[in-house]
């Protein structure tokens, strides 16, 4: 019998103890498996649990798994005789990182010098980013405990990287944490947004989904904030706040890994720039009239209601969903007819014309029928990464790392040349993979950013509110009304059930629609024993199939983040591996019988996700988001394709660091222009009323454009500076509290924050 890649329904919920025992004893020759495990595969795991304990930020992870397995690829490479270091010597991001490899202090034992630096920068760089995390203490239990396994000592801090392979890990780890405070991601203030403002008042335009529903949307193209009683993130952390903000909206300009000029496009709301990453153009608007754009507006916003009208655990319809059944699209839609024939064979079952025969095993597959309601719901939550959840980045460096401890795994670069060391494959391929992981952050994020998007939840229920869109003649008409689609979405009538049910003849003349029903005590008093099924409800009232206190992700929806790392992923890992297939033909995640649903029971039977190809797992995390009522067609398709080229683009340029050709290459997103960049300072501050602040360039120079904001985003001035070594900013007329300097030098933007005080 030939392996298959497989994933056990625990792997989510794993115990301390576990993964200790996994990520410190990958030396022990107690099982194959742990055999072939670096310390690098070690590293990783504990930065996976990491992210598993700390707040749910798809960006922010993406980030740090990047800095993560860059920061071991350089010290692997420094010891290595062909690779480049990716940030020791280079500048990134306006910021040169000083390296003299001559100074390096080697020994004979390449491999121990390699897993000493590595380990090094890891756990310096981990404990940075994570110590205020809220599984802090448990997070830093975990890397205290492979240093001390690893017999290393945590008390040497030093950063003399002549002294030893130690002090250059720390060194790195020092210059990388440096790099990360001028990245543009915000770090130094929790990776806030400083001038993104919501296109609702926070006051009066959200959306609370315990009540029927929208009646403070003021624009149905832009995204609304959601009001909790209390939130609690994808990983399970309770949030302490009824609004969550809006994650990441600045995200474009962060330092990419590999995106390039021409990849970017720059625009501009409220005097504020925003950079945008492979811009797709604009989603389907809501428009006054009935022309085709509100038509398709309509349209995929119907397809989310047709999706959750599939989420019925009674359903009797059973599907195919082995690599028989699923998977091998080789076309992908591109207009409004191709998008209307794709999206609506999937949601009947047809998901691609299949694969005949499993490569591996020369046989062929074998064909799994489930119900129709389980494969939907089991595939909405296992692809929403939640809870405890390693975010949608970090999902796939899980899924690599089955691929590699897979014994049909040959590790060789490209699927050709000679098999890699297990140190030397796991360092190469979490530094492609984070790569892309990190740019495929940047481009979604920073489109979420521009575009600003609604989601399902709020324009399913505003259009609810709205009435109906089919018939001009009714009472109930409105142009921003939902479309009447028999068995799916109809008016409520005098003697409906619904009526008698609720005792309400308010409900008379409103909409209804056909739908998984919600978290309403009265379809799930126990989610461990009882699901809401799907059934009529008022419009109004609908929910998307995600935990009650999560329901949709607090940041706009166009282009799916998940549809862009998936496929960016899919694409990096068919490069890397050489292959399009899983190891062994076929990629498995097994869900026990009513022990794998989390806000009702289910599934009614096991079953197995499979997959054949990584593009086709990516294909499937893409559908998933729409079964999960979180996007729409028009967020997911362009997602997959920018994911596309991401993946392909990360790949080749980490080819330009792992092979030693660097060229011409530039990848920071910036001008390569070589302009000496400004080191800032900024005093006092926190600074009296009436007193003046003062900038201060250290390196000798201030050139550029110098903006100041209030922290309501309102610009309170622009000057020009030239060759200045400092400028003085008055604060008479400023009241107390947090502004904000924004100073556009020719290759990048410097933002620094000082408070008023009376």
């Amino acid at each position: 019998m030939v392996p298959q890649a497989t994933y056990h329904v625990s792997y989510l919920r794993w115990s301390a103890q576990w993964l200790i025992f996994i990520g410190i004893l990958f030396l022990s020759h107690r099982s194959p498996v742990m055999a072939q495990r670096s310390v690098a595969h070690a590293w990783n795991e504990v930065a996976l649990e990491a992210v598993r304990h700390d707040f749910a930020r798809p960006t922010v992870h993406a980030r740090n798994l990047f800095h993560l397995s860059a920061a071991m690829y350089d010290a692997w490479a420094v010891y290595d005789e062909v690779a480049r270091p990716y940030f020791l010597g280079h500048t990134r991001g306006g910021m040169t990182i000083d390296f003299d490899d001559g100074l390096v202090y080697r020994t004979e034992d390449n491999l121990a010098n390699q897993q000493e630096a590595l380990s090094f920068a890891a756990y310096r760089l981990l404990k940075h980013r994570f110590k205020y995390s809220p599984g802090a203490s448990y997070s830093t239990h975990l890397m205290d405990s492979l240093m001390i396994h690893l017999g290393y000592d945590t008390l040497l801090v030093d950063t003399d990287y002549g002294q030893s392979p130690a002090m250059l890990g720390n060194y790195i780890a020092e210059q990388i944490i440096a790099f990360g405070y001028q990245d543009g991601s915000h770090e130094a203030y929790d990776y806030q947004n400083l001038f993104y403002l919501p296109g609702h008042s926070y006051l009066d335009g959200t959306i609370d989904p315990v009540y029927p529903g929208n009646p403070n949307l003021k624009d149905p193209n832009r995204w609304q904030p959601i009001r909790f009683g209390s939130f609690i993130d994808q990983s399970g952390n309770p949030i302490p706040t009824e609004v969550p903000e809006f994650l990441g909206a600045e995200w474009g300009m962060v330092t990419p890994f590999s995106l390039e000029e021409k990849d970017k496009s720059i625009h501009r709301r409220n005097g504020v720039e925003y950079w945008v990453y492979h811009d797709p153009g604009p989603p389907p608007y809501l428009t006054t009239g009935m022309d085709s754009v509100s038509e398709f507006y309509r349209w995929n916003f119907v397809q989310v209601l047709n999706y959750s009208s599939q989420l019925d655990a009674e359903d009797d319809e059973w599907w195919d969903i082995s690599p028989k059944g699923f998977g091998n699209r080789q076309e992908y839609p591109e207009d409004m007819e191709s998008y209307k024939s794709y999206y609506e064979q999937a949601n009947q079952g047809v998901h691609g014309p299949g694969h005949r025969i499993n490569p591996s095993t020369g046989k062929s597959y074998e064909s799994q029928w489930v119900r129709k309601g389980d494969y939907t719901r089991v595939l909405a939550e296992f692809w929403a990464d939640g809870p405890d959840s390693e975010t949608p980045p970090g999902h796939w460096f899980t899924i690599l790392n089955t691929v590699n401890d897979h014994p049909f795994s040959t590790r060789k670069l490209g699927g050709v040349g000679e098999s890699r060391s297990a140190l030397e494959w796991d360092v190469l391929s979490y530094f492609a993979l984070g790569g892309a992981m990190h740019d495929a952050a940047i481009a979604a994020w920073s489109i979420k950013g521009w575009y600003d998007y609604i989601r399902p939840l709020s324009a399913i229920r505003y259009m609810a509110d709205q009435g109906q869109s089919s018939d001009s003649s009714l009472s109930n008409y409105h142009p921003h009304g939902l479309p009447l689609i028999p068995g799916l979405i109809e008016v409520i009538s005098d003697g409906d059930s619904l009526v008698q049910a609720r005792d309400s003849v308010g409900l008379v003349g409103t909409l209804k629609i056909k739908t998984w029903r919600g978290h309403n005590l009265d379809y799930i008093p126990d989610s461990k024993t009882s699901t809401a099924g799907v059934g009529w409800i008022p419009a109004g009232e609908w929910w998307s199939y995600q935990r009650s206190t999560f329901v949709t992700p607090p940041f706009a929806g166009y282009v799916s983040g998940h549809s862009t790392f998936s496929r960016a992923a899919a694409e990096l890992m068919t490069a890397l591996t050489g292959d399009p297939f899983f190891p062994g033909g076929m990629g498995v995640f097994k869900a026990e019988k009513n022990n794998f649903l989390l806000f009702e029971q289910g599934p009614t039977q096991d079953i197995e996700l499979q997959w054949a190809t990584y593009v086709d797992a990516s294909d499937q995390t893409s559908l998933s988001r729409i079964w999960g009522g979180i996007h729409p067609p028009a967020d997911d398709m362009v997602g997959r394709k920018i994911g596309e080229k991401i993946g392909k683009q990360a790949y080749q340029n980490s080819l330009n660091y792992i092979e030693g050709s660097l060229g011409s290459y530039v990848s920071d997103g910036t001008s390569s222009a070589n302009v000496p960049e400004p080191d800032l300072a900024i005093y006092p501050n926190p600074v009296a009323q009436g007193e003046a602040v003062k900038l201060v360039s250290t390196s000798g120079r201030l050139d550029g454009t110098l903006e100041l904001y209030s922290i309501l985003g309102q610009r309170l001035l622009s000057t020009e500076l030239e060759q200045s070594p400092f400028y003085h900013i008055p604060t008479h007329q400023l009241a107390s509290g947090v502004y904000y300097l924004l100073l556009r030098t020719p290759t990048k933007i410097y933002s620094l924050r000082f408070t008023v005080v009376i």
